[in-house]
C-alpha cells in the first residue's frame, strides 16, 4: 500500500535530512551560537549505522558543516536502522565511542542541538507566534523536506519508480526571492544540493512566502489548494515537478511518523 512505510528509508530520512538539517539550524537559529560557542576545538560527529551509509558532520564554533574535517572525532554506534529512527524519536540511545572531552562535547553540545532542531521542527503554537522563530522553522522545514524527497526517491520503492520517470536536470524548489534549493536528476536518481544555484532549473515549484512553505510542508495547509489560490505555483518540465510532488507525498508520510 502507499500509506506502508519502510523502516530503512525512514533511517534514511532521518540520518541525511533530519540530522542534515544541523547545518541550516546552526545558520539560522539563534539559540544555537551560545552552544556552538562551547566548542574548544573543531569536531566531528561521526554516524554508523548497520546497513546504512556512514555520515559525518563537523562542528566547530562558527557553525556546522558536511564532512570529516574536526581535530577530534566522535563516533555515534547504531546497530540498526531501526536504532537510529529510536534514537531521532528520543526512545533510545546510540552507543558513542569518544574519550572524556568528546562525551562532554555530545552532552554539552551535540544533545542540546538536536533536542534545539526537534523544537524547530516541531514548533509549538506559542513558537510560531514569533515571526523570527516561525521564519526559521519554514526555512529548516524545507531543507529537510527537499533532502528527504532525495533519500525517498532513491530508497523507497513508489519513490523509486517516481524517480524513474524524471529526466536528467535540475528541479527547484523556490520561496519567494530568497531560496531557491535544488535537486539533482541524474539517471533516475536524486540527490539534494543546499549550496547556491548556479544555472537555470529545468522545473520549478515555488512558493509565495515562507509562510506558504511552512504550511506545506508541515502538512498544515493543502498543497491543491495553494495551488489553487496561487500561493504555490509551477514552471518549466511540469512531469518533473508532478512526479516530485508525488514523492514528497511519499515524505509526508515518513515524517508524519515522528513523534
Amino acid at each position: 500500500m502507499l500509506t506502508d512505510t519502510d523502516p530503512r528509508v525512514l533511517a534514511h530520512i532521518n540520518l541525511f535530512a533530519v540530522l542534515g538539517a544541523l547545518p541550516s539550524l546552526a545558520e539560522h537559529a539563534p539559540e544555537a551560537r551560545p552552544l556552538l560557542a562551547a566548542v574548544d576545538r573543531p569536531t566531528t560527529v561521526r554516524f554508523r549505522v548497520r546497513g546504512l551509509p556512514d555520515r559525518a558532520l563537523t562542528f566547530d564554533r562558527d557553525g556546522i558543516a558536511e564532512g570529516a574535517h574536526g581535530e577530534r572525532t566522535v563516533t555515534l554506534v547504531l546497530r540498526s536502522p531501526a536504532h537510529l529512527n529510536a534514537m531521532i524519536d528520543g526512545a533510545a540511545q546510540p552507543v558513542p565511542l569518544a574519550r572524556p572531552a568528546g562525551l562532554r562535547f555530545l552532552t554539552q553540545v551535540f544533545a542540546p542541538l538536536a533536542d534545539l532542531l526537534g523544537r524547530y521542527l516541531r514548533p509549538s503554537e506559542e513558537d510560531l507566534a514569533d515571526a523570527a522563530f516561525s521564519e526559521a522553522s519554514a526555512v529548516i522545514t524545507l531543507h529537510v523536506a527537499v533532502a528527504a524527497i532525495a533519500q525517498v526517491a532513491n530508497t523507497d520503492r513508489s519513490g523509486r519508480f517516481s524517480a524513474g520517470l524524471i529526466p536528467d536536470g535540475q528541479i527547484a524548489l523556490e520561496v519567494g526571492d530568497s531560496l531557491d534549493l535544488r535537486l539533482h536528476a541524474r539517471d533516475h536518481a536524486l540527490t539534494f544540493d543546499p549550496a547556491p544555484a548556479s544555472s537555470p532549473a529545468r522545473a520549478a515549484l515555488t512558493f509565495r512566502d515562507l509562510d506558504v512553505a511552512g504550511d506545506v510542508l508541515a502538512g498544515r495547509a493543502s498543497a491543491l489548494a495553494c495551488l489553487g489560490d496561487g500561493s504555490m505555483a509551477m514552471r518549466g518540465f511540469i512531469p518533473m515537478i508532478d512526479n516530485v510532488s508525488r514523492i514528497l507525498d511519499r515524505v509526508g508520510h515518513y515524517l508524519g511518523e515522528q513523534p
